[in-house]
């Protein structure tokens, strides 16, 4: 069973991903970030591999890729940061990020790599669906990865059932067709999670996009099993104070009952 399939096994509800940009605030802040975030609550940590041009992600994720960029994070050095992360990370950790990168750096290596650090699984808003059926997909299998496939309210029935089919791990169920780091009016996303979970689909379901706080963290967990936050933890980090003391701050504040 993977760590994925273990953690929604174990936990039906409020499952909480985190996620953040390597190489940001600093190129070394990496597993001071993973731990923070480990032992103040998250039970997924994505990881975003910084990209020049990031199309799902909005103007905080761009500005924290572009700086982790400058600070010299690649694929390479994110791979030796990660090298011996499973001594001290026990939680699922996925990668998050584009293909042209991957792609440079040899799509079989990248999941070879992935998998032999101890990778869970992977986000690739734009691998195609028919791409990934005819050649991606099988390799990422083979290297024990999960996939994670994004919906939208947009997205028509059948194409979510096929994509549902094709994921594992879970659905990343996309809050509305915006970038991340909009505010979102959840009283009207809360109609498109229902129809989601009524669906009664293989996958559990997270939802991204817009989720910053505790008050949105609540009425997007009401209707699936989680929630991703992003911009709202970059944001955090922006501030340059104690890493670990910051993440504590935040998440207590999210996961607050």
């Amino acid at each position: 069973m993977s760590r994925l399939e273990l953690l929604f096994k174990e936990k039906k509800e409020r499952v909480l991903n985190v996620y953040f940009t390597a190489g940001y605030p600093n190129l070394d802040s990496t597993d001071k970030v993973m731990s923070s975030l480990q032992s103040n609550g998250a039970n997924i940590i994505e990881i975003g591999m910084p990209y020049s041009d990031p199309l799902a992600d909005g103007e905080v994720i761009q500005t924290s890729s572009i700086k982790a960029l400058s600070n010299g994070m690649t694929l390479t050095v994110l791979f030796k940061q990660l090298a011996n992360m499973r001594k001290s990370i026990h939680i699922p950790v996925i990668l998050m990020g584009y293909m042209n990168p991957i792609l440079q750096y040899g799509f079989e290596a990248f999941c070879k790599k992935a998998k032999e650090v101890g990778v869970d699984g992977l986000i690739l808003p734009d691998l195609p669906l028919f791409e990934f059926e005819q050649f991606y997909g099988k390799v990422i299998k083979h290297n024990g990865l999960d996939f994670i496939f994004l919906v939208t309210p947009e997205t028509p029935p059948e194409r979510i059932k096929k994509l549902d089919s094709l994921s594992s791990g879970f659905l990343y169920a996309v809050s509305s067709s915006a970038t991340t780091g909009k505010d979102k009016d959840f009283s009207k996303v809360a109609s498109y999670l229902k129809g989601l979970q009524n669906m009664q689909l293989k996958n559990p379901i997270l939802v991204g996009f817009g989720i910053k706080d505790k008050t949105t963290f609540d009425m997007a967990t009401a209707h699936t099993q989680g929630a991703i936050i992003g911009s709202a933890y970059i944001q955090v980090l922006s501030k340059g104070g104690d890493i670990e003391e910051s993440t504590r701050q935040f998440l207590n504040g999210v996961l607050s009952i």
